[in-house]
């Protein structure tokens, strides 16, 4: 993709066709003009000699007369009187009186100077001085010869005028037949650069452009190759979008209720609680509707399925509600959800508000029958495995089934001096306040080479001591609306960064709360346009999620992104179930594969089959594919064989700060 970037770069001070046809064709005009002009003074030139001739012939032949019979051509004296007054009319260069032995008897002569004319033209056209000769006579006896010579100034003068007239005739006549060809050659052409914009369309994934035919024959047969290759490029792109859809939908929806499956919430899980990349506070929550088999049995599948679909929309509310969280159904009624970074009063009391929603839903669906909803609330801590973090939400779910009633359970939080939402709420504000945000960056691979592609930049906050990491504060942080101040002073630190370091590259990500924000936005576009020297050496990341839910927004992002020269990346690619086809309208420069799908995916052949499709698409689309969590060989060695451009994780490269220090 890069190189095709240089190669048209380099194309673009190449000569156009239609100004080469322009310069063609005004040359062979020129030329042609030329000899016309050459021509036509050449013609003029002989019929003014011609003119010469006659006249220097007429005035040998009156002066030879006069001497014959008028005056007297024997008397030297009468006949230079009459030599001097033909001579004087200035209309001769030379007039001589010569005997029948060559011997002058009267004659005045001038030399040729002063033409009136510029000498070059005199050099050029160079009219010949013919003589005209006439005989004097007495009788039959011979006296002498008269010969003369026309002054040629009249006739360059002349030449000259038609020279300028005919140069100025043919620059009209040429001028016009130009502009001519020049509109003639646009109206024709046009249709050329209508289709290099639709082959520009086309390199973006933007098959709906068209170009009228209104050409030439050829050219109309072109444009209407074009036209059908870009339908036939839409729909090929269309169905390969569906297929991928389809292929993760198999592999990681419920086809019931939309949500995670089982197999795919607790991958994902497996990632936030084990993960030592992703690993950080979360809380989880299992809910169940109680008796649904009597549902089932008293309404049919058909209504149970009508009502799971119901649930589950009113779960992906919550999920929206709260950044980073997911949810999954995991087997008959009951439903999972995590939410990074929450403490566990607060996951608690958001558990119980949905779980009293779900409860009227279920009761108003279930009448008459007499139904419940019950929920167990589990925090995840350091150190924790996904199978002790189910067993303890499982375990405070069976105690709300104990008492019979809507409600939640939850145990006792493992991790003291974890903080509520007040206390979140003051400690991200005064960090960014105060500047204490911490950069730190982790490679991300090449998989050719093995060299760094860019590094990807996190960001920890200081609370009461110690350094924070994103997946603990940036949650609270949406929550909050505070995420674009932080958003905004971390691109400040990373632009300072790049000026350091000249030959380093950097990807950061921007929350959700911060694209779907117009004031952000346009301070965002302000800040990279004002840092012009080092902005193309960063990557911007949105997240799949946000780009679903915030088309608009991240559109407008993305194309002023890419006005700027700035490179987009679509960040946790592949869930939450969003649509492939939104590559097709956005210039994206670069996928990144969720941890989820890498986890294990030596093993979980799925997974594999799944991102080899969505590479091998993407790849044909000059879309480039990392991968993120890498944390064992067989984790990369596996994703290098199916042809991912570039990964990081903790078995590629840990992160450490901007400094160049480890991480504590």
């Amino acid at each position: 993709m890069e190189s095709t970037c240089f190669d048209l770069q380099r194309q673009s001070g190449a000569v156009t066709l239609r100004a080469m046809l322009l310069v063609f064709t005004g040359s062979l005009i020129l030329l042609l003009l030329l000899i016309s002009i050459g021509l036509s003074l050449n013609s003029f030139r002989d019929y003014i000699s011609g003119q010469l001739a006659d006249h220097a012939q007429d005035g040998a032949t009156a002066l030879g007369m006069s001497l014959s019979h008028a005056i007297d051509g024997r008397d030297p004296v009468a006949s230079s009187s009459l030599i001097d007054a033909a001579f004087d009319s200035s209309r001769y260069l030379s007039v001589q009186y010569l005997d029948s032995g060559e011997n002058t008897i009267a004659g005045r002569a001038v030399p040729l100077q002063n033409m009136g004319v510029p000498g070059w033209f005199v050099r050029l056209a160079n009219i010949p001085l013919t003589e005209g000769r006439a005989e004097v006579t007495r009788g039959w006896q011979l006296l002498g010869t008269i010969r003369v010579i026309s002054n040629p100034r009249i006739a360059y003068q002349d030449l000259w005028s038609i020279t300028l007239a005919i140069i100025a005739l043919n620059a009209v006549v040429g001028g016009l037949a130009l502009m001519l060809l020049y509109f003639i050659l646009t109206h024709n052409l046009a249709p050329l650069r209508q289709l290099e914009a639709q082959a520009q369309a086309v390199r973006r994934r933007d098959f709906s452009r068209r170009v009228p035919k209104s050409s030439t024959r050829e050219l109309n047969r072109v444009t209407h190759a074009m036209n059908q290759m870009a339908d036939d490029l839409g729909v090929l792109f269309e169905g390969q979008g569906k297929l991928i859809q389809h292929l993760r939908q198999i592999n990681n929806e419920d086809p019931i209720t939309g949500l995670a499956s089982r197999l795919a919430f607790d991958q994902r899980l497996r990632v936030e609680v084990e993960s030592e990349e992703r690993a950080s506070p979360g809380g989880l929550l299992l809910m169940q509707l109680g008796d649904f088999s009597d549902f089932n049995q008293r309404f049919g599948r058909e209504a149970g399925d009508q009502l799971l679909g119901r649930v589950a929309d009113t779960v992906k509310s919550f999920v929206l509600d709260h950044a980073g969280a997911f949810a999954g159904r995991r087997i008959g009624a009951e439903f999972a959800i995590y939410v990074p970074g929450v403490s566990m009063a607060d996951m608690l009391y958001w558990a119980r508000g949905l779980a009293n929603t779900v409860d009227s839903i279920y009761s108003d669906a279930a009448v008459p029958l007499d139904v419940a909803v019950f929920g167990g609330v589990a925090q995840a801590v350091e150190g924790m495995t996904i199978d002790e973090l189910l067993s303890a939400a499982d375990e405070a779910m069976r105690q709300a089934q104990d008492e019979a009633v809507t409600g939640c359970h939850g145990t006792e939080p493992s991790q003291a001096g974890h903080h509520g939402i007040e206390t979140w709420r003051e400690l991200i504000t005064e960090a960014v306040t105060s500047q204490a945000v911490e950069l730190w960056q982790q490679p991300v691979m090449r998989s050719g080479d093995g060299g760094a592609a860019f590094h990807q930049v996190f960001s920890r906050i200081r609370c009461e001591g110690e350094w924070v990491k994103a997946g603990v504060y940036v949650p609270m942080a949406e929550r909050f609306g505070l995420m674009s101040e932080v958003d905004l002073l971390v691109t400040d630190k990373a632009l300072a960064w790049l000026r350091a370091d000249p030959e380093r590259q950097l990807a950061l990500t921007i929350g959700h709360s911060s694209v779907a924000d117009a004031a952000f936005r346009e301070a965002f576009v302000d800040v990279l346009d004002r840092a012009e020297d080092v902005r193309q050496r960063l990557w911007v990341g949105v997240s799949e999620q946000t780009i679903h839910h915030h088309r608009k927004p991240a559109t407008a992002l993305a194309l002023a992104l890419r006005k700027l020269g700035v490179g987009m990346v679509v960040d946790h690619f592949g869930v939450g179930g969003v649509p492939f086809n939104y590559l097709q309208g956005l210039p994206i420069r670069a996928l990144r594969i969720d941890n989820s799908f890498v986890h294990a995916i030596d093993t979980h052949h799925d997974n594999r089959f799944y991102l080899e499709s969505v590479i091998s698409i993407a790849h044909s689309l000059g879309v480039q594919v990392f991968a993120t969590g890498v944390e064992t060989a067989d984790e990369w060695r596996e994703l290098q064989a199916i042809d991912v451009d570039g990964a990081m994780g903790y078995h590629l490269g840990r992160p450490e700060r901007a400094d160049g220090q480890s991480p504590d």
